[in-house]
């Protein structure tokens, strides 16, 4: 009778014993394995392509920024000998040093307020329009969102065709928030010049 009980106390106790290995043990899932998605970060027009203007700015060159802060990004004016406009504190247009070629800027109350794509400039818009491009062409692209003027001293097809981003109108812009563009097209049909920014871009005489 004690053999029969003892050989069944050692069989229970090796059935324990399986069941343990056989259970196994559950371990927290690593974060090494699956990883959390990471999250793209908001784009805005400066990084999605610097080589583009758009009526905010050109590159690190934003409508709005200080004298300063643009000194910072672009250097200051590459001819600081040369004749300026007739109250230069007041308004100033020049290239900076470190921006493209033909590139000039035009500075109001010490305040970033339109970018030029000169006569000899190879940026183009967001649009992919610049100097040399058909006025027509631009037309065709914005469709009902260009408003043309005619040239201040040109005859057709010289025009102006402006493309407001925020705060535009048909009438003259006077709203500091506003933003746009503005082909400037020659006799020719071409585009001689493309103006970004605030309402400086209507100014047809430099600061004037």
């Amino acid at each position: 009778m004690i053999r029969f009980a003892t050989v069944s106390a050692l069989a229970l106790l090796t059935l324990a014993a399986c069941e343990r290995r056989d259970d196994p043990v559950s371990e927290p899932p690593s974060a090494a394995v699956n990883p959390p998605a990471e999250v793209a970060p908001p784009q805005n027009d400066a990084l999605v392509d610097a080589s583009s203007l758009t009526s905010n700015g050109l590159g690190p060159a934003r409508i709005g920024m200080t004298r300063a802060e643009l000194v910072r990004v672009w250097g200051e004016d590459s001819q600081p000998n040369a004749v300026g406009g007739p109250d230069p504190a007041t308004c100033d247009e020049f290239h900076p040093t470190g921006a493209p070629t033909d590139v000039r800027v035009m500075i109001q109350n010490g305040v970033l307020s339109r970018i030029t794509l000169a006569r000899g400039a190879t940026i183009k818009t967001d649009r992919g329009f610049g100097v040399g491009d058909s006025g027509m062409a631009i037309k065709q692209a914005y469709g009902g969102a260009v408003f043309a003027q005619p040239h201040k001293y040109q005859s057709a097809p010289a025009e102006d065709l402006f493309v407001w981003s925020r705060g535009g109108s048909t009438a003259y812009v006077t709203d500091p928030a506003a933003r746009g563009l503005r082909y400037e097209v020659g006799g020719d049909g071409k585009v001689i010049m493309v103006h970004a920014g605030d309402p400086s871009i209507q100014l047809v005489e430099g600061c004037s």
